[in-house]
């Protein structure tokens, strides 16, 4: 059985957010959270709320008794949206900033 958790349009770059799910995926759910609990990077931070939402979800929708069995089978960052902005230049011209999101799924698995 596989509970699954989504997060969407998160203001950090894939690139950074694959960073941090690399350190998680395969991790029994205590570890995974202790991870991000000490991990310095921002987005370690959404990453701890999505986990914390698949484990609520694993309890109300699925009815799992023990949470202390879920394992982090797949951590997916897709790209999201890329906000344009535009930074004045010289010369009148103008510089496009890209501003990328992220799309998280999280799926975790009894072991």
């Amino acid at each position: 059985m596989e509970v699954r958790a989504i997060l969407r349009h998160t203001r950090t770059t894939p690139q950074k957010a694959r960073l941090v799910a690399n350190m998680i995926r395969g991790k029994n759910v205590n570890d995974a959270m202790n991870i991000l609990t000490f991990l310095q990077k921002r987005v370690a931070g959404e990453f701890q709320k999505l986990l914390k939402s698949a484990i609520a979800n694993a309890e109300e929708n699925h009815k799992v008794l023990d949470v202390d069995d879920l394992v982090v089978k797949t951590v997916c960052v897709d790209e999201g949206v890329t906000w344009k902005r535009n930074m004045p230049r010289a010369r009148g011209m103008a510089t496009i900033i890209r501003k990328r999101t992220s799309h998280i799924t999280l799926i975790l698995d009894e072991n």
